[in-house]
């Protein structure tokens, strides 16, 4: 069992930044990938970023790319989402997930994903 906390969300402005945690326990010797998705109300969960847990590898929505950076720290085991230039349409509930395949490439499917994290609002205002 693999229990994801997740941190960090709230209400910024339309350009700021916020950075979300996602701090896993229990069988994280088993994790091979973790990633980010965020739905919004009355939308479908959609992926955000993913990593690597034990090799080196990122990746990235098309509409994420160069405005929102993933991380990892292993000895923490925790992973980060530093959202930056954000803007209203990222308001959403952002989770973290753990897969465990090994041969995990960061998929972008939610149903991939073995273990989620309760969630943690994210609101932008204009």
């Amino acid at each position: 069992q693999v229990q994801l906390v997740e941190s960090g969300g709230g209400l910024v402005q339309a350009g700021g930044s916020l950075r979300l945690s996602c701090a896993a326990s229990g069988g994280t010797f088993s994790i091979n990938g973790m990633g980010w998705f965020r739905q919004a109300p009355g939308k479908e969960r959609e992926f955000v970023a993913a990593i690597h847990w034990k090799a080196v590898g990122t990746y990235y929505a098309d509409s994420m790319k160069g405005r929102f950076t993933v991380s990892r720290d292993n000895a923490k085991n925790t992973v980060y989402l530093q959202m930056n230039a954000l803007k209203p349409e990222d308001t959403a509930v952002y989770y973290c997930a753990a897969d465990l395949s090994i041969y995990y490439s960061g998929s972008h499917y939610p149903s991939e994903y073995d273990y989620w994290g309760q969630g943690t609002q994210v609101t932008v205002s204009s």
